[in-house]
């Protein structure tokens, strides 16, 4: 890779907790030991394996496809000039050619889509260089900060309970062997390729006990409910059916065939040969200036045309329904938020998140 130079990417510094630094290969090792790299690592190298068919078959590359993909990267991250975007680039050890490959990669592993079958090769015994490319995605991809964020709540876990109970530590460790189909015998093969010890090892499961301590008292009954009585609005769920047109004036003369003449959304989209779905959405999950038109109406109403993108649509609403932690998508938006809350408030207090400063040579 031409950002590596001298700097391994596996060195960049993404947090510290009291003396301790560390560093982005800790944050992945972590989520190894999460089980959490495997599907990231296999998508990779589909898209590796993507880009070299497209060199094979000299694949002409839509670059306007590819420049939008990158605009939008450097809109959401507040990039407007390039020498922005080279600071930011910089600051993880990266380059333009780094940041330009990288959305060329993507496009290409787009165009195949499932048609690619990579050869076969295990993170740990991987080239360096495979390795690097492969942290480059995940910083660019925004996999690294997920993978750092769930290491830091579990030091500030850890720091927040001291020492874990062994009945704890004993879960953990089963979780462990469970998920990796490991038997207590291999495991110090499988920590000699990954190339930590037993200290290392000991550590994992002391965090990821008081990560789980910590996380399953916040999920109490009272906590759940109260958490819902204030996201009442935010988590109410929409079925709906919607019909997409090419112009505003299509969308609002179906929309007087469906109020005046009572004809059915899914008549009007058979007869005018448009697209017809029906979706269910939590409020929440659309856009903040769509929301107040959808709470203003009842079930069986019809908005007026929305705009998207190239064209328009027509929204009826089936059904309004008030969440309850009985329903799976409810309860899970209730439980990420309870966790938010108080792990950022732990990390506050314990964890400092760092990136982009390379660990100094030991």
């Amino acid at each position: 890779m031409s950002s590596t130079g001298s700097v391994s990417l596996h060195d960049l510094i993404v947090c510290a907790c009291g003396t301790q630094e560390y560093a982005a290969r800790d944050a992945i090792d972590a989520a190894i030991f999460r089980g959490e790299l495997e599907a990231k690592w296999k998508e990779f190298l589909e898209a590796i394996e993507a880009e070299k068919r497209a060199d094979e078959l000299d694949l002409n590359l839509d670059e306007a496809a590819i420049s939008s993909a990158a605009e939008a990267f450097r809109y959401e991250y507040d990039l407007i000039t390039v020498e922005e975007t080279e600071a930011w680039l910089a600051n993880r050890a990266l380059t333009l050619d780094d940041f330009s490959d990288y959305f060329t990669r993507q496009y290409c592993a787009n165009a195949f889509d499932n048609e690619i079958a990579p050869v076969e090769v295990e993170y740990h015994s991987a080239p360096l260089e495979l390795r690097e490319l492969f942290l480059a995605k995940l910083i660019l991809s925004g996999e690294l900060d997920q993978m750092t964020i769930a290491l830091m709540w579990r030091l500030a876990a850890r720091c927040a309970e001291m020492d874990p109970h062994p009945d704890a530590i004993g879960v953990a460790e089963q979780k462990f062997f469970d998920r990796n189909d490991l038997e207590p015998t291999q495991l110090a093969n499988w920590l000699e390729k990954l190339g930590r010890d037993s200290k290392w090892f000991d550590e994992m499961l002391a965090i990821d006990a008081a990560y789980r301590t910590r996380r399953d008292t916040l999920f109490a009954p009272q906590a759940r409910q109260h958490e819902l009585a204030a996201l009442r609005l935010p988590l109410t769920r929409f079925e709906t059916e919607i019909v997409e047109f090419e112009s505003r004036d299509a969308a609002k003369e179906a929309l007087f065939c469906v109020r005046e003449d009572g004809i059915s959304m899914e008549q009007v989209a058979i007869e005018g040969r448009y697209p017809y779905r029906r979706t269910d959405f939590l409020l929440e999950d659309i856009p903040l200036d769509t929301q107040q038109r959808f709470l203003c109406v009842s079930a069986g109403q019809v908005l007026k045309p929305i705009e998207r993108r190239d064209g328009f649509e027509l929204c009826r609403i089936v059904k309004k329904i008030e969440p309850c932690l009985e329903d799976p998508r409810v309860q899970s938006r209730i439980d990420q938020r309870l966790l938010d809350r108080h792990f950022s408030e732990l990390v506050s207090k314990h964890v400092e998140r760092r990136l982009g400063t390379p660990v100094a040579a030991q």
